[in-house]
């Protein structure tokens, strides 16, 4: 059966640059929740002192909560070598905070789409960075989870893989049991995709899920294509908003999800207005687990 985690959306700004929150206050929060786990991101200005590593992981399991999945964002497309071997450094650093914060994945990503990288020169050299992480996370008992992201939300281009054809080949270019697929299925709209026709096409590759909805506050696609690249983090006009009130079809998720047999993590990607809205987010996506692994619920959580 899926099990719940949050990720706090709603809080980068205040948790990675400013710091006028503290994780501390983050995990308080979170832990009223009806979740399982907290999604953690390595950015977090507080997760440079790795003395408080295990700190954190105290606190979050004293709520009986664990931290199952890590968010952090290499860019592996970078044409110059050494600055992609300083990149694998990093990932593993990342591989080994998963491992202390008692987690089991840890995201990789392409990196930014520059545009002097064509497709296959990008693909190639991202699956060689991601191989190379991969005896180090195995050691550890975690998994990469490369997801079909759009835009981090300090880089200047977006996702080199962002568009499910590149995605894809990426994706079948690695084999290996420590590695799997995060599917973010409001992602897939941002790249011009299908979320489902993305689903349908690697739904036996997919180990952990983001739960979002995605609204344009002005506009079309089209639109937000232009201005897309160039610009630091995302563009003024796309906003993420409450699960289950925007443009993806969760029945058709998730039915799909349950044909395949997945049982891991969702964690949710929302809260932008408020812990309300979260809290609504959170009750939409358990009632979806509960309708789709009816079983597994009627017997109790895990």
């Amino acid at each position: 059966m899926p099990r719940l985690a949050v990720f706090p959306k709603a809080f980068m700004q205040a948790l990675c640059k400013d710091g006028s929150m503290q994780v501390s206050e983050w995990i308080e929060l979170a832990a009223t929740l009806d979740i399982d786990g907290l999604e953690w991101y390595a950015g977090f200005i507080e997760m440079q002192d790795k003395k408080n590593w295990v700190s954190f992981r105290n606190q979050v399991e004293a709520y009986g909560k664990s931290i199952p999945m890590m968010c952090c964002s290499p860019d592996f497309t970078h044409p110059d070598p050494a600055f992609r071997a300083i990149e694998i450094a990093k990932q593993k650093n990342w591989i080994e905070m998963t491992n202390v914060l008692g987690g089991f994945y840890c995201r990789v990503l392409s990196g930014q789409r520059r545009p002097e990288l064509s497709a296959e020169e990008g693909i190639s050299i991202a699956a060689g960075c991601i191989e190379a992480c991969l005896p180090y996370a195995e050691e550890r008992g975690i998994t990469l989870i490369l997801e079909n992201h759009y835009k981090d939300d300090f880089w200047e281009y977006p996702e080199f893989a962002q568009k499910k054809d590149v995605f894809c080949k990426l994706v079948e270019r690695i084999h290996h049991p420590n590695f799997g697929v995060n599917y973010d299925p409001s992602n897939a709209f941002l790249a011009g995709d299908d979320p489902l026709d993305l689903l349908y096409a690697l739904s036996h590759r997919v180990v952990t899920m983001h739960a979002s909805d995605r609204y344009l506050l002005s506009g079309t696609l089209e639109d937000l294509k232009k201005e897309e690249s160039g610009v630091t983090g995302y563009a003024k006009r796309l906003s993420h908003g409450e699960i289950g009130k925007g443009l993806n079809d969760y029945d058709a998720i998730f039915k799909e999800l349950k044909r395949v047999g997945f049982d891991g993590w969702i964690s949710i990607e929302d809260g932008v207005d408020g812990m309300d809205q979260l809290t609504r987010s959170v009750a939409f996506v358990r009632e979806k687990i509960a309708q789709y692994w009816p079983e597994q619920t009627s017997s109790g959580r895990i």
